[in-house]
C-alpha cells in the first residue's frame, strides 16, 4: 500500500494531545531507490501487511570518561535510529517482497541501502532518512505456522530530518 493511499481522507492534526498507540506510528520505504525522478514521499510503500512488531529504537552512542577530582562522566556523541520488524511473510506486499528479494538478503553496502518517512498518523510529525536493511529471518516457524520474518533498519548516512505529512 502506498502511502498516499494509507492516509488518503486522513487529516493529521499538529496539534493533537491525547494517547498514542504503535497502530498511530506509520513507518514507509522507497522500494524504488535511484529513480529518477526520485520518489516521492507519498509513493513509499507502507511496512503494515503481515507485520505484527514495529519497534523505533533510539540507540545511544556514549563516551565514557574519568576526570581529576570530578569523577566519571558520560557525553552522549550520538544516535543510531533503527527499527526492527517483525511478523509474517505476505507474498505480494511491495515492501516486504523488496526487502527480501535475493539482492536485499545477500546484497552489501549502498544496494541494500533506502529511503524511509516514519510519523505519527495523529499529529503528521516525524522523521525521514536513509536506512540499511538488514534481513535477519526470511521464513521461520514450526510446521503449520505462518513463515515469520525478522527485518531491521538502520541509519545510514546523515542524521534523519525532521518530517510532517502532508496531503500536497
Amino acid at each position: 500500500m502506498k502511502l498516499s493511499e494509507l492516509m488518503n481522507g486522513k487529516t493529521p492534526d499538529a496539534n493533537y494531545t491525547g494517547w498514542v498507540t504503535n497502530d498511530d506510528m506509520v513507518f514507509a520505504i522507497n522500494t524504488a531507490p535511484g529513480a529518477e525522478p526520485e520518489t516521492a514521499v507519498a509513493n513509499y510503500d507502507v511496512v503494515q501487511m503481515g507485520i505484527s512488531g514495529l519497534d523505533s529504537n533510539m540507540n545511544p552512542v556514549t563516551s565514557e570518561k574519568t576526570y581529576i577530582r570530578a569523577g566519571q562522566s558520560t557525553m552522549k556523541t550520538g544516535t543510531q535510529r533503527s527499527f526492527s520488524v517483525t511478523g509474517d511473510r505476505y507474498i505480494g506486499d511491495e515492501a516486504q517482497d523488496f526487502c527480501l528479494s535475493h539482492g536485499m538478503i545477500y546484497g552489501t553496502g549502498n544496494r541494500c541501502a533506502t529511503d524511509y518517512a516514519y510519523f505519527n498518523i495523529l499529529t503528521g510529525k516525524g522523521e525521514k532518512g536513509r536506512v540499511s536493511i538488514i534481513v535477519n529471518s526470511d521464513g521461520s516457524g514450526n510446521a503449520g505456522e505462518s513463515a515469520g520474518i525478522d527485518i531491521e533498519f538502520r541509519k545510514i548516512g546523515t542524521d534523519p530530518e525532521e518530517y510532517t505529512w502532508t496531503s500536497n
